[in-house]
């Protein structure tokens, strides 16, 4: 097992794991209309869940409004269920195979609760970063007891990993940071 790939797939996992939380956070609203807001939603449909931009089409025609256009006139209730009993708090307007979603202003009750939504998604993106630096270790471990490495060979490795791991984190406080001054700026 060589370090220096270890440590790159390490730093390629835990990319990945930043990657997923800013896809996540791109689903929170933030007061203007974004196709990206229903991109996390799922809907039941032909016997599987599916998401939503696999059986519509989604649009922006006005800054505070959506419009989700269903492909199947049979999967427009399903549709309308997913995006109601999603955490964002939409209520869309059906209009034959249309769906016409007008987001509300956002109130302070709401805002603290898409900070709330957006912590969580920071601490998913934690912990997979915390299971990547503990396979790192592991493989450290093992390599140390099968005698592929020495003790000071570990040791080194191990630092370079807690040191990825902390700057992985720091990254995604930043990005938390910025999403939640996004969110509460009225």
């Amino acid at each position: 097992m060589s370090d220096a790939t270890n440590i790159d797939d390490l730093k390629r996992r835990m990319d990945g794991a930043i990657s997923s939380f800013k896809h996540e956070l791109t689903g929170l609203r933030t007061g203007r209309a974004s196709v990206s807001l229903l991109e996390p939603i799922t809907v039941e449909a032909y016997g599987s869940t599916v998401p939503l931009n696999q059986v519509a089409n989604i649009a922006v025609p006005e800054p505070r409004m959506l419009s989700v256009s269903v492909w199947d006139k049979s999967m427009v209730n399903a549709v309308d269920k997913a995006i109601r009993e999603s955490s964002l708090g939409l209520n869309p307007i059906t209009d034959g195979t249309t769906l016409r979603i007008p987001l509300p202003e956002l109130n302070e009750e709401r805002r603290k609760e898409l900070v709330k939504i957006a912590h969580q998604y920071a601490e998913q993106a934690r912990v997979a970063v915390r299971h990547v630096r503990r396979d790192g270790m592991e493989g450290l471990k093992k390599a140390e007891k099968d005698s592929e490495i020495s003790q000071d060979e570990s040791r080194i490795a191990s630092d370079k990993i807690q040191k990825l791991t902390d700057t992985t984190i720091s990254e995604i406080d930043k990005i938390l940071a910025a999403k939640q001054a996004e969110i509460m700026q009225v």
